[in-house]
């Protein structure tokens, strides 16, 4: 069984379990929000730690935990709270942080959270004893010190969002826009035929058509650079509203280089504080880049399942890698899972958006949007689930992917659409009457023009070249 000790806040007596390093406030906001038993995302937990720090450090170097206010601490005492706020950071608390995502809106519950548990493990470090009542290392006296959860909350994610886009999703985008390309150049000469409306069109090469895939991931990866820089301003130094109740007017700035020190991501304090707290666009701006990111692997897993179909009553241009059993009842038969695994995914940060959208529309009010534990859990969710998505992807399917050639020429010798390169020598009305006829007789278009002697020999085959169709002609 459980063993408790009693702890008091502001609002009386409190059961915690007894080896808990977070105490009252936290345990009241466990048992007020039993709703989903989804607690923060880690890389927030450990972008809270960093920014715990960063003011420590910050408060250190103004003089601010030494001086004479209310108990003020000595330099073991300090230097014994930063490295409570670093075991934040580096992962080593993540089991101390209980409290459900969907919670009080400005995060409080979990700032509180991080200031118990700091304080508590601090006091440890010390050499003190963490489960007596007097705190010589206060949580809200020195752990939160200048702050107010209004503005380091908000901080925290987007600490946690422009670390994960940059160790995370920007890594996993260049590895698949790299791959594709590699496909891209490997696969140049292939010539395939095309297809617009989902009706075959003009011949194009597989190289070509795997090249526009790899501009769709560069030029996502442009995206989560602009995602990035929608989250380096921090509302950090504007406390409760933005005015800078109780802080040092250098607090802001200096958390934030010890922010961009620690991470090595330009971070910055925000151009306006009112803003910064208040609002939370960028992170709306941020996500709106997720999504755009999401549309753009949906559509090259889509495309690859399509070209991948088969393998006798589909395209069958490309061979996916076998990875598992498709079917509970009918043998041999293999699926995409992969694919599909990655276009869920795409669907999960697409439908994510429409949350951060509302969120940051009808939850900004006045002072403070009271939407932001949604907010950032959604955000580092989506960041987290394309990432991984994507590098399963890269790794199990599209490394493995090889060319079915003798599928992707036997289609363009059989396209209907091999006639267009016949326009300037028949003209488009004359084309178009050969079309139809090899569609009703079954021929190809080439069959045709030899049986009826449309043109020269030399000038038809030079007409009917498909790999002359793939390149802008003079």
């Amino acid at each position: 069984m459980t063993e408790y000790r009693t702890e008091h806040d502001s609002m009386g007596e409190v059961r915690v379990p007894a080896d808990a390093y977070f105490g009252a406030q936290t345990q009241r906001a466990v048992e007020n929000f039993p709703v989903s038993g989804w607690t923060l995302h880690p890389n927030l937990i450990h972008a809270i730690g960093t920014v715990k720090l960063a003011c420590a450090v910050a408060n250190r170097d103004l003089g601010k935990l030494t001086g004479t206010g209310k108990n003020p601490l000595d330099d073991s005492q300090v230097e014994s709270l930063i490295a409570a706020c670093l075991e934040v950071a580096e992962g080593k608390h993540d089991s101390e942080f209980p409290i459900d995502v969907f919670q009080t809106g400005s995060g409080t519950s979990s700032n509180m959270n991080a200031n118990e548990v700091i304080s508590n493990r601090a006091i440890e470090i010390h050499g003190g004893n963490r489960l007596e009542s007097a705190k010589p290392i206060h949580p809200n006296d020195h752990v939160n010190m200048g702050q107010s959860t209004n503005d380091t909350f908000p901080t925290a994610i987007h600490v946690a969002v422009g670390q994960s886009l940059k160790n995370q999703l920007i890594p996993a985008l260049k590895k698949f826009a790299a791959t594709l390309e590699e496909k891209a150049q490997a696969w140049d000469q292939i010539i395939k035929i095309g297809r617009t409306h989902l009706a075959d069109a003009t011949p194009l090469r597989l190289g070509q058509e795997f090249s526009g895939f790899a501009r769709q991931l560069v030029l996502s990866i442009d995206r989560a650079e602009r995602a990035l820089e929608s989250v380096l301003e921090l509302p950090v130094g504007g406390t409760a509203v933005g005015s800078g109740i109780n802080t040092h007017p250098e607090f802001g700035a200096r958390v934030a280089a010890v922010v961009a020190e620690q991470t090595k991501i330009p971070f910055t304090e925000a151009v306006n504080h009112f803003e910064a707290n208040a609002q939370r666009d960028g992170l709306v701006e941020c996500h709106g880049e997720l999504k755009a990111i999401a549309t753009t692997l949906f559509n090259v897993a889509n495309n690859i399942r399509w070209l991948g179909s088969g393998p006798r009553c589909g395209f069958y241009e490309i061979k996916i890698p076998d990875l598992q059993p498709g079917s509970s009842i009918m043998p041999g038969k293999v699926n995409p899972v992969m694919c599909e695994s990655l276009m869920q995914v795409c669907a999960r940060v697409i439908g994510n958006d429409g949350c951060l959208t509302i969120s940051g529309a009808a939850g900004g009010n006045f002072q403070l949007n009271i939407m932001m534990p949604v907010m950032g859990q959604t955000t580092l969710e989506s960041i987290s689930i394309l990432a991984s998505g994507a590098d399963a992807f890269v790794d199990l399917c599209l490394n493995k992917l090889e060319p079915n050639e003798e599928a992707c020429e036997a289609a363009v010798e059989k396209s209907l659409s091999m006639v267009t390169s016949l326009n300037p020598h028949i003209g488009y009305e004359r084309a178009a009457q050969l079309a139809k006829e090899a569609f009703k007789t079954g021929k190809t278009i080439r069959e045709l023009c030899t049986e009826q002697n449309i043109l020269p020999e030399d000038v038809l085959k030079e007409a009917l070249d498909p790999m002359s169709m793939t390149e802008p002609q003079a």
